[in-house]
């Protein structure tokens, strides 16, 4: 198949389904007012509720999100064939993804502005709040640690994204300073991002390593960031991350439209089959499609990491309930049209041209050699460089040499890895001082000061990323992450179900997706149970265990709580 006829259905798919559905959950299911008080007005304090105008908080939504979940998941999601990984991406974010993300956006803004595992105490119950809340803080803490190292290695292995990645922040800076002199935004957004590109030029030429082996090099730069992430995390939102985060989107959009237009001009077929066929043997070592694709491919389809980030960090900044559509559903659209063109760079433009020691491969042939096999293509290095190979070879189609399109593509790769790295340990501090709040809303000590609770929670995530030689402690506890981000999809999803009933909504636009996604991802759970017993992996076990037990509990408890609704309604009635 021709990967310019994928990206229009896409993209007509995508406008289709944002202009149609989702106004409709809009205006019929949540009836979105401009007369509402929005958490950021009412609770301003200049340092995490802060209001915005609908772009710039779109910026930071959309960074945060799309980190490198909608490149990597897609980027091995293929191996079973870019068919079903398209479908689930395109469905999957049309009516599960963008829905979750939109709705725990819009109840957090008529709740205060609190997390979705705080909105737990007021929907579910008091006891149900803790439970949530742990399983949102083990799933913070695991992208701190891991992110952390991740970012720390691809600063080693990409060493050309150093200067450009570092430059940004005091580039954002300097454009949040112009902004809160009333300058006007886009205009010197753009300036901003010509001064990151001039970056990237520069890192090009002058790409910075570290005198030490590689593993001593990721620990340094892991320290480096844990540092950094204090105060990024601390700072008022309106002076690094909001101003980050809007030039980092540009970046992103920018890359996303030279790549629709690498598609128009060279409009590659598909190397990567349709099904693959091969995958369905008995020999074969890629494992099953059901339920693994769906929790490999999480955030361009669903990703429970959305609902925390609608709920920590984006509701406090939004100046208007009306700003929730494009800021919720249209930041998930948006993120699953990335995925989507990840899946044709990895299965169309891959096989462009794929340099290898025995040669250059083109079309079949350079695409089986990457994904040979299951070991071959999921780790990370192999998911990024199928990434970047085959975007590098798409903007050469408009003349860009391969050299700095690759330097391009990393960039923007490393910096959205590392704004989701902010964001998190933004949101954790939020959670964790929710966790510690008193009735009477005050928190309680040490987690009273944001300075402290943020040094609890990255002092925690490095000691979980140097509990192993060369920053892989966060390794550990890796295998529980695909499950569980998609557990917290779907308990974010019941606790909106919920609330749709408490107020006689219909609930069937978040119920059956939360259904869907929660089969699929306790179907994973239990699989991967089953294989922690039997390598004797005590420790995710017992974790395992105990998230399937929250699980269960929350469950009911959600269960009585919408029993209980519907008893007062008929009593009243």
């Amino acid at each position: 198949m021709n990967s310019l006829i994928l990206v229009l259905l896409a993209m007509i798919g995508y406008l289709l389904a944002y202009r149609f559905y989702g106004r409709f959950i809009g205006r019929k299911v949540f009836q979105l007012s401009a007369q509402r008080l929005m958490p950021a007005h009412e609770f301003k304090d200049g340092i995490d509720f802060v209001p915005a105008k609908p772009n710039i908080v779109f910026g930071h939504h959309f960074t945060t999100i799309a980190g490198l979940g909608p490149i990597v998941g897609p980027a091995i999601g293929v191996i079973w064939g870019w068919l079903p990984a398209f479908l689930w991406v395109f469905f999957g974010s049309i009516f599960m993804g963008a829905v979750h993300d939109f709705s725990t956006l819009v109840v957090s803004a008529r709740n205060r502005g609190k997390s979705v595992g705080e909105l737990t105490a007021d929907i579910i119950s008091p006891s149900a709040r803790y439970a949530l809340q742990f399983i949102m803080q083990l799933l913070l803490f695991i992208v701190l640690a891991v992110f952390a190292m991740i970012v720390g290695s691809l600063f080693v292995t990409y060493p050309e994204a150093v200067i450009p990645v570092w430059a940004q922040i005091p580039v954002a800076v300097w454009l949040g300073w112009k902004i809160r002199q009333g300058k006007n935004e886009l205009i010197w957004s753009i300036a901003a991002l010509l001064m990151l590109y001039a970056f990237v030029l520069i890192g090009v030429r002058f790409p910075v390593s570290l005198p030490w082996s590689s593993e001593v090099s990721v620990v340094v730069w892991c320290i480096v960031l844990f540092i950094y992430l204090f105060f990024a995390s601390t700072i008022p939102v309106q002076k690094l991350l909001q101003p980050r985060d809007y030039i980092n989107s540009h970046q992103l959009l920018v890359a996303m439209a030279l790549l629709i237009i690498g598609i128009f001009i060279s409009h590659p077929e598909f190397s990567a089959p349709a099904i693959n066929a091969n995958s369905f043997l008995p020999d074969s070592d890629v494992p099953d499609l059901a339920p693994l694709l769906f929790i490999v491919i999480a955030c361009g389809a669903i990703s429970g990491f959305h609902s925390l980030a609608s709920s920590g960090t984006t509701v406090k900044q939004v100046d208007n309930e009306m700003d929730t559509l494009p800021v919720g559903y249209g930041a998930m659209i948006m993120e699953s049209f990335l995925a989507v063109l990840v899946i044709i760079a990895v299965g169309a433009g891959l096989g462009m041209r794929l340099e290898t020691d025995g040669g250059v491969l083109t079309g079949v042939d350079a695409y089986q050699h990457h994904y040979a096999s299951w070991s071959s293509a999921s780790g990370l290095s192999a998911k990024l460089d199928a990434f970047i190979i085959g975007s590098a070879n798409l903007f050469s189609s408009l003349g860009v040499p391969v050299k700095y399109g690759a330097a391009f593509v990393v960039v923007f790769i490393v910096s959205f890895a590392n704004t989701t790295l902010d964001s998190a340990a933004r949101i954790q501090r939020i959670s964790l001082q929710e966790i510690f709040s008193k009735p009477d809303g005050t928190i309680r000590r040490p987690v009273n000061n944001r300075y402290m609770a943020t040094f609890l929670i990255v002092i925690a995530a490095a000691a979980m990323t140097f509990f192993e030689p060369g920053g892989q402690g966060a390794m550990v506890l890796w295998p529980l992450f695909g499950s569980l981000n998609q557990l917290m999809a779907a308990l974010a999803l019941g606790v909106v179900t919920v609330y749709l009933a408490s107020r006689k909504i219909p609930v069937w636009y978040t119920l059956l997706p939360m259904i869907v996604i929660l089969f699929l991802t306790l179907w994973a759970m239990v699989e991967n149970l089953v294989g922690f017993l039997r390598d004797d992996e005590l420790l995710l076990v017992l974790l395992s265990g105990l998230i399937l037990g929250l699980t269960t509990w929350l469950t009911f408890s959600s269960m009585v709580a919408l029993i209980r609704r519907k008893a007062r309604r008929t009593a009243n009635t």
